[in-house]
């Protein structure tokens, strides 16, 4: 342990070193610092606790054996908090419109607070789907030493003797609309589905992004796995403090970690895992903070060559708890890396490659959660892009778990979610529709909705292999059906979404990657000519301020420059 910390090149010596910071200092003393502990390196440690939902009440917690970590390794933490916006609250309302914007939120406010007061280094906690992300944004964003750390899956639930999420509550309220489940049964399953604190069970967007934060280096291996009020949590939570400390002194910095090709890493457990359609959004805003172009284009194009081999919900049977008690993400990443999938040179925040952290770990033979490569669920990943004349700068469809590729019928065109939702209520629908939801796009929406709460309705209904769903907004980690989302351009900015009407004939081959619309040239130039672009009701505030600074969903929907327009990195001032 280093007891002596030269702080000449630390952020902190703007508010700890000179008789010049001796105002500073006061405020230190006024907390019951020693004089020992201002003269150490100062460590961030940010959650995203709140009281919202179970996927972050555990973060507190954790957070607190990080800070132990910390001091054991010779650091000083410091504890700070930013927002969540937690989708399974905001899911079908207009509450939704807040998600994607508080990833950016969540990045922008512990730069500032890292910014603001000198800190080193940073343990980033985070719990749900945007929150994830939005901290290993701002790792990159800002270049200090950084280990990330999730909070952890939620338990499976028990309903009539099978495993439930919070997806079947969901699919639970198109059943009762359709009159297959009484007003007991599903008063029952919501009081069962959700057991514990932790983010959803299934590889939804939170368990997706977990997984990513191991294969791309930032997070310790094996740390993601454990579900949230597991004490082994704790563990975890201590040793990524010891962890910062260590690359304080290697000097190893996020950028020096997430790569080009650890990015592709990303990208291939993703696919690996049928993981969710918003690493397409995620992975691209990660790489822009590194200053480093990768495009949705290129995250699918990994997972549409990457074998499916954990089987997992919505599109399998098993929940991320299955995956940690048969050895949790490290079996994922081997069996990768023993096929040759991942770039096992990667550095990763151990101070080891990718290679080195996993060589140890024996792919377990007794259980059918996670397949060897050999012997893939199938060839093709979970997740495929799909480009053609109704969505030019692409969009996104995961088809793991799903028989049939290809999907031709009529487009039912609705302006808003509200207004499909109510017709999926009404049963306003028919077998063969493509139900097209629009002006939901990073713009348009504004906050890019995802639509969890009609496509689950759908599939209440029964109804979910017999129509498709498209849109310009997002679908849910936990949608499963043919849903196309991240379509774009979107159509608040007049993407050949916007110009769709009812009754249009619609082809999506997702073996093929192809999404058209069977309208003659002369005619879209028509509609072209006569669209104008629609206002919506978020004129001020902060999701005003979003729809004007957001980039396009191909490209993350980020709302900075990021990286590559830097003239001063953070970690260097």
């Amino acid at each position: 342990m280093t007891t002596n910390w030269d702080k000449s090149r630390l952020p902190s010596r703007h508010v700890t070193v000179g008789p010049e910071r001796a105002p500073h200092r006061s405020y230190y003393y006024a907390m019951g610092l020693t004089e020992a502990e201002i003269d150490q390196p100062f460590v961030g440690v940010a959650t995203c606790w709140n009281e919202a939902a179970p996927c972050n009440i555990a973060l507190h917690r954790q957070a607190q054996s990080v800070k132990e970590g910390v001091k054991h390794a010779g650091g000083t933490p410091r504890e700070f908090t930013t927002i969540t916006v937690t989708d399974g609250i905001a899911m079908g309302h207009q509450g939704m419109k807040s998600s994607l914007a508080s990833r950016d939120a969540i990045a922008d406010t512990v730069e500032l607070t890292m910014r603001g007061h000198c800190y080193d280094a940073l343990v980033g906690l985070a719990g749900c789907d945007k929150s994830l992300p939005g901290m290993m944004m701002a790792m990159l964003r800002l270049n200090v030493p950084s280990v990330f750390m999730y909070g952890g899956s939620i338990l499976p639930g028990k309903f009539k003797g099978r495993d439930v999420t919070v997806v079947d509550v969901f699919e639970a309220v198109g059943q009762h609309a359709a009159g297959n489940m009484s007003d007991e049964d599903l008063h029952e399953l919501e009081c069962v589905a959700c057991p514990s604190a932790g983010a959803c069970g299934g590889q939804f967007t939170a368990n997706t992004m977990a997984t990513v934060s191991e294969a791309i280096g930032l997070a310790l291996p094996g740390s993601a796995g454990a579900p949230a009020p597991y004490e082994d949590r704790d563990r975890w939570a201590v040793e990524s403090g010891k962890a910062v400390m260590e690359l304080i002194r290697r000097n190893l910095r996020p950028r020096d970690i997430v790569t080009r090709r650890a990015l592709e890493n990303a990208a291939v457990v993703v696919g690996a895992t049928g993981g969710s359609t918003n690493a397409g959004l995620h992975l691209p805003a990660i790489a822009h903070e590194a200053g480093i172009r990768f495009t949705m284009d290129d995250v699918v194009e990994i997972m549409r060559r990457t074998p499916y081999i954990a089987d997992l919900k919505p599109g399998g049977k098993y929940v991320a708890y299955d995956v940690y008690r048969v050895g949790g993400i490290p079996v994922i990443i081997k069996a990768l890396l023993d096929a040759g999938l991942m770039h096992g040179d990667c550095m990763t925040v151990t101070g080891q490659t990718l290679a080195e952290n996993h060589k140890g770990v024996i792919f377990p033979l007794d259980q059918d959660v996670i397949y060897p490569v050999s012997k893939a669920i199938s060839t093709t990943g979970g997740v495929v892009g799909l480009k053609g004349n109704l969505a030019p700068e692409g969009g996104i469809v995961k088809i793991a778990g799903m028989k049939n590729l290809r999907f031709e019928g009529t487009a039912l065109c609705f302006d808003c979610e509200e207004d499909a939702f109510a017709a999926v209520e009404a049963r306003a629908y028919k077998p063969g529709d493509v139900i097209v939801i629009r002006y939901e796009g990073p713009k348009g929406g504004p906050g890019m909705r995802e639509m969890l709460s009609t496509t689950a309705a759908i599939y209440g209904q029964g109804m979910g292999e017999s129509v498709a769903l498209i849109t310009d907004g997002r679908f849910s980690g936990a949608t499963r059906g043919f849903c196309v989302g991240h379509v774009g351009p979107e159509a608040a900015v007049g993407g050949p979404i916007a110009l769709l009407r009812n009754g249009d004939r619609i082809v999506i081959d997702a073996a093929k990657g192809s999404i058209e619309m069977l309208v003659p040239e002369a005619e879209l130039a028509a509609r072209r000519a006569a669209w104008q672009p629609r206002r919506t009701d978020y004129n001020s505030g902060a999701l005003w301020k979003y729809a004007q600074t957001v980039g396009p969903a191909y490209l993350g929907a980020v709302t900075q420059p990021g990286a590559a327009a830097e003239t001063h990195c953070y970690a260097d001032q």
